[in-house]
């Protein structure tokens, strides 16, 4: 089944908001092997002008990976996700994610075509405080292998 194109330009309803916390900083950060004290220390952080710890670059992934599910979870859409392998990811930073960030994400699919057998997917999500503060954009491309 191939990916339906007219999804192009769709935006999704935006999530619930996730608490980031100081804990799941330090997890995230140990869990990739980022050394760097302001992912650990809150002290180390407001050195460095941070309210608390900062999270490292690529833990937005944790919120919007969770938030994609809107998308792939779309039935009209036609993603099956156990055939899914993640093709890339990148991120537009506005400012860092701190811990006591209060983010809503609102996805909106960029781009599907269908090349060789697979879908291939690109989402865009904007990540934002509650009060409407841009933090970070994030996008993602998803590869939805054919029937071998």
């Amino acid at each position: 089944m191939s990916l339906d194109p007219s999804f192009v330009g769709r935006t999704y309803p935006p999530t619930a908001p996730y608490q980031v916390g100081r804990e799941k900083i330090r997890e995230f950060a140990a869990a990739i092997g980022a050394t760097d004290p302001a992912h650990h220390e809150p002290e180390a952080a407001r050195a460095l002008g941070h309210p608390d710890v900062v999270a490292p670059p690529t833990f937005p992934f944790v919120i919007t990976m969770a938030a994609n599910r809107q998308i792939v979870e779309d039935p009209a859409l036609g993603v099956d996700y156990s055939r899914v392998v993640h093709g890339d990811q990148r991120f537009a930073y506005t400012r860092p994610v701190v811990a006591g960030d209060e983010l809503v994400c609102v996805n909106t699919i960029e781009e599907v075509t269908n090349r060789g057998g697979h879908g291939f997917l690109t989402t865009r999500t904007d990540v934002r405080t509650v009060a409407g503060e841009p933090v970070v954009a994030v996008w993602s491309k998803l590869v939805v292998r054919g029937e071998a």
